[in-house]
């Protein structure tokens, strides 16, 4: 039998607007994932929220700021798990692949921030360490890349991850989808 747990990465103050780091359309979201949030929560099931949290001195998510802060719209209830972590990857160096065994967790669900890094990272480790992994596109969020002088537009570089992840690695379904289920 088959056992899901929500993964929230990283909506965090600093990817909203004012803050160090601003994504695109980071309130949608966060509105998206609440939603998804409160599915997990009204049926009980696990919930890990993830935060990424700098040293002092770095230009964004630094410790001790409010923009390291998770973000009011999925912000965790005092029961729930809350792992920090310093690499994109939100299994390396932290506790969250054994509160997934410890909960007899099979498919994870991931929501969060920001598509091409964290949750492009964390699904692909998900995914190596054998879960099943629906990603809610709509419930995650990314900015502007630029290379070589180019600029690629954040709706482009979302896109791109999240077809990127749909070929092997994950289911990707919008928020009103996966509610259906």
């Amino acid at each position: 039998m088959s056992k899901q747990a929500l993964i929230v990465i990283d909506i965090q103050n600093d990817y909203f607007e004012n803050g160090a780091f601003p994504l695109v359309n980071p309130v949608e979201a966060s509105i998206n994932a609440s939603k998804v949030l409160e599915y997990f929560r009204a049926n009980n099931l696990p919930i890990a929220h993830i935060q990424h949290v700098n040293p002092s001195d770095a230009p964004f998510m630094s410790v001790g700021t409010n923009g390291v802060e998770i973000h009011e719209n999925v912000k965790p209830l005092k029961d729930e798990k809350v792992f920090q972590k310093s690499y994109p990857n939100s299994f390396r160096e932290t506790d969250l692949l054994d509160y997934l065994k410890e909960n007899e967790v099979t498919e994870v669900v991931i929501t969060g921030m920001m598509t091409h890094m964290c949750v492009d990272a964390t699904t692909r480790a998900a995914f190596d360490f054998e879960y099943k992994c629906t990603v809610i596109g709509d419930a995650c969020a990314s900015r502007d890349l630029e290379i070589n002088g180019k600029i690629v537009k954040a709706e482009d570089v979302h896109h791109a991850f999240l077809s990127a992840l749909s070929f092997i690695y994950a289911d990707v379904k919008c928020t009103e989808e996966f509610l259906k289920n």
